[in-house]
């Protein structure tokens, strides 16, 4: 039976959500997609300040109402929620496109409720066809694609994996949301609530259930690496990516290895100043882990120190962001190879609101159920290089191997 829309945006009245109705407003024709949320009267404004009152259908759902949701993933073929944090929000929604055989793509940063996501609805995806990917933001695609980008090259040009690759933070410039606070403190709740969670936060294989590869780098401390001849210093979002990048690696089979490594870290400069900006990134990576178990501390920053759910950066800001990645990787025999990844736009929202879209247009354009069958994935895994290519033609993105 047809369903009468190829995607619909969850959560279109939230900072996030509008972005992405605007990039889909650009990149949606020929598509049938519509706007979803629980204030019809907002989505009403949203749809007319976007100049698509006339042309978007507006669809009821509430994140706490499981039958609206199933009738919601049941009008379409892909859901894109914006809707978190998805951990307070997000299970109903993941239940609901698992049921209806609908493909599911979010902005998580959380990964303790992706593990749990993975264990309780894999399987029933695979039954109905769902293909679940989490991370479709700037946590985790630039990051996630730049090691199938590079391994690729590898593959081509050496006939063999990297064995280790680095993902270095060369340059980023942008602001942090409401949401992205939100699921940070979301995290913090958890963990500090549960030790088991807290050691599970810590896995760099928390999303292989099943797998368990070798000791993974070192990512708390200041160092200086050798490869990138800089400085370095913890990285806030490699405890996201980092599992992202061994799902890939485990759901595409191991192509990398079962002992492939990767770790993630901020490039900070040479000499003395390079060398204190990591201690100083270090010891604020210590104090995050302190903060995990601090309630009162928590709680704090949740009211005084950070943006509310619905804020963002302005488009000023949004436009003038950037960022700038470097992956290095080595083979068993110690040949390296280098790539970049440059990204046009805030990082979190200019950025991120395209690559989602992106992904969404994807899994519904380009990455048919042969290729990637129902279950959860990672967007590596799922649309690897077709992603690639989107990327690098419609969402800013440039993806390079760097001369040797």
């Amino acid at each position: 039976m047809s369903r009468p829309f190829d995607l619909i945006v969850f959560g279109a009245t939230g900072f996030t959500g509008r972005l992405v109705a605007e990039v889909l407003m650009r990149r949606a024709e020929g598509l049938r997609w519509a706007l979803a949320g629980r204030n019809l009267e907002k989505l009403a404004e949203v749809a007319d300040s976007l100049g698509a009152a006339d042309r978007v259908p507006l669809l009821h759902a509430d994140a706490s109402n499981e039958a609206s949701l199933a009738k919601l993933a049941a009008q379409a073929r892909a859901v894109i929620t914006t809707v978190g944090p998805y951990t307070r929000h997000g299970t109903p929604l993941v239940a609901a496109c698992a049921a209806a055989g609908t493909d599911y793509l979010d902005l998580c940063g959380e990964p303790l409720w992706m593990a749990q996501m993975v264990r309780e609805f894999d399987e029933p995806a695979r039954a109905s066809g769902a293909r679940i990917v989490f991370s479709c933001g700037f946590d985790s695609v630039p990051f996630d694609l730049g090691v199938v980008f590079l391994q690729h090259h590898a593959q081509q040009r050496f006939g063999e994996p990297l064995q280790r690759v680095r993902g270095r933070v060369r340059t980023i410039k942008g602001g942090v949301s409401g949401g992205t606070a939100a699921s940070a403190l979301a995290t913090f709740e958890q963990t500090g609530a549960d030790p088991a969670l807290a050691r599970r936060m810590a896995d760099p294989f928390a999303l292989t259930p099943g797998f368990r590869g070798p000791v993974q780098p070192n990512g708390d401390s200041a160092l200086f690496d050798e490869l990138a001849d800089a400085w370095t210093g913890p990285f806030m979002m490699a405890v996201i990516n980092t599992k992202n990048v061994h799902r890939t690696n485990a759901l595409r089979g191991h192509p990398w290895g079962r002992d492939f490594q990767y770790d993630e870290r901020v490039m900070t400069g040479d000499g003395p100043l390079g060398q204190r900006r990591a201690r100083l990134l270090a010891g604020a990576a210590k104090a995050q882990a302190l903060l995990m178990g601090w309630g009162p501390v928590r709680a704090l920053i949740g009211r005084f120190a950070l943006p509310q759910p619905g804020q963002g950066p302005g488009p000023r800001a949004r436009e003038r962001g950037h960022y700038e990645l470097l992956f290095i990787g080595e083979t068993a025999g110690g040949r390296v190879l280098r790539a970049t990844v440059r990204g046009e736009g805030d990082p979190g929202y200019g950025s991120t609101s395209r690559l989602i879209t992106e992904c969404a247009l994807c899994l519904l354009q380009d990455v048919h159920a042969g290729m990637t069958p129902g279950g959860v994935w990672t967007p590596g895994a799922a649309m690897g290089l077709a992603l690639v290519r989107r990327l690098q033609e419609h969402a800013g993105l440039q993806f390079s191997i760097d001369a040797a």
